[in-house]
């Protein structure tokens, strides 16, 4: 019965070696994803202070912050609770395997005594002569090899139980070690996220003093991203209009297919940026009376940003919104994707593009601290949220 525990609970703790890293790997790099995140924001910070007086980009800059600031405790947290978790694991298990190797010793040393015994009284060549037939001899050497080979397996299993319980007792030890530095950090980083809540907190006091001036600028604001969205929305109303009496062709159908498939991992349409304003209804950063409604998201990146094309497809539509620069359309089968505030445009109408093209460069506002703000929005009879639809 002891072997057959200490065999199921070498079974677990290999299995639990496997099946937990896995996990905590994961976390690891969320980790690591969402500090580079924190990095690139504090320069997006740093650039705009400089340069002006802080303003609701930045508030919503210092948000995604704050949020990546967040995952990052959170996932601290998920790596204490499976260590944690592994800790009690192989504290119970190291328990039991201690006790079954207790136990295998005492059998092993009464074994031993049993045979010593039993050789001194009665020598093994003895026991085999002392047969009454030649079957019966054979039959008493095949008897004394078993024993012989049951004492070896049973010092086998000895040692094998030995070496498994040191491998968990390092394995503890890194855990608890790992959990200790885990909780420190999760301490610096509690206190950097107060101090940035604080900081958010200001701002948007200071924001609200200055309301006259921010609403006047808030409502032209508006009016351009209305104007902006109408001329999209005709832009996109043409273009469907265009394709309407035509079937979509096999490759068009099966890019289409391809586009859906990969939802949730499509490239982000710039190499690095923060999302600073999400799609749909939302409650405005400062003034709560009021709602934001967005058919897309923007993506605020530092300085020159290339804009690229998230999926292959054939270039729609390229035209010129006052205010907003160029807008680029790419069709993908039954989808569109949307990129406007472009400059320097590298495609033109009718060309297809693949994964990640370069299809120009997003405005950089010198304003607004260099940043760069890229409106994205995806199409399919309806719009969608983008951010359901890029990868994490």
């Amino acid at each position: 019965m002891g072997k057959f525990i200490s065999i199921l609970i070498l079974f677990l703790i290999s299995f639990g070696e496997q099946a937990f890293p896995q996990t905590k790997s994961d976390l690891e790099a969320q980790r690591v994803k969402a500090l580079e995140e924190i990095e690139y924001v504090d320069n997006i910070l740093k650039s705009t202070s400089k340069e002006k007086e802080q303003g609701l980009n930045d508030l919503r800059v210092l948000g995604a912050k704050v949020v990546a600031r967040e995952s990052v405790i959170s996932g601290m947290n998920n790596e204490i609770g499976l260590l944690e978790s592994r800790i009690e694991t192989n504290t119970i298990a190291l328990e039991m395997m201690e006790a079954d190797l207790i136990s295998l010793r005492e059998d092993y040393k009464k074994a031993v005594l049993f045979s010593y015994k039993a050789v001194k009284t009665n020598p093994n060549i003895v026991y085999i002569l002392s047969a009454k037939d030649f079957n019966q001899g054979y039959k008493r050497i095949k008897y004394l090899q078993q024993i012989s080979k049951f004492r070896r397996k049973e010092a086998e299993i000895i040692i094998d139980l030995k070496s498994e319980i040191e491998k968990v007792r390092d394995l503890l030890e890194k855990d608890l070690s790992e959990v200790s530095v885990l909780k420190a950090n999760e301490v610096r980083h509690a206190q950097l996220l107060r101090n940035e809540q604080h900081n958010q907190q200001q701002l948007i006091n200071s924001l609200g003093t200055k309301e006259t001036q921010l609403r006047r600028e808030l409502q032209q604001k508006q009016d351009l991203a209305k104007r902006i969205e109408k001329e999209i929305e005709d832009l996109i109303a043409a273009e469907n209009a265009r394709n309407k009496g035509d079937a979509l062709t096999p490759e068009q159908v099966l890019v289409g297919d391809n586009f859906l498939e990969n939802r949730g991992r499509l490239p982000w349409p710039v190499e690095k940026g923060v999302v600073t304003s999400k799609f749909g209804r939302h409650q405005h950063p400062v003034f709560k009376t009021l709602i934001e409604e967005n058919i897309g998201i923007e993506i605020t990146s530092n300085g020159k940003t290339v804009a690229r094309s998230v999926f292959k497809g054939e270039v729609s539509t390229i035209t010129a919104i006052t205010g907003s620069n160029m807008t680029v359309i790419i069709r993908h089968g039954q989808y569109l994707s949307v990129y406007n505030n472009i400059v320097n445009v590298k495609v033109k109408k009718g060309d297809m593009v693949d994964t990640k093209q370069e299809i120009g460069e997003v405005f950089v506002d010198p304003n607004n601290g260099n940043t760069s703000v890229l409106k994205f929005m995806i199409f399919e009879k309806e719009y969608l949220d983008p951010e359901l639809w890029i990868a994490k």
